[in-house]
């Protein structure tokens, strides 16, 4: 939230988080505070994972859970 601009590989992402600043944390435990919505960052991801041949392969949480 300095101002800073950087490009992150969404395949690194393991759950975003809104506390009520948007966390992303990292498959590596590193979290990383933004000044984009949640559903800015999510819908990043999922136009990153159409563009790269993967939509339709994530799953949210909450739709493990229910199978």
């Amino acid at each position: 939230m300095t101002g800073e601009t950087f490009t992150l590989n969404a395949l690194y992402i393991e759950q975003v988080q809104s506390f009520p600043d948007t966390t992303i944390t990292l498959v590596n435990g590193k979290k990383l505070v933004v000044k984009e919505t949640q559903t800015d960052v999510i819908n990043a991801v999922n136009q990153y994972y159409k563009w790269i041949g993967l939509q339709g392969f994530q799953k949210e949480v909450s739709e493990e859970n229910e199978s």
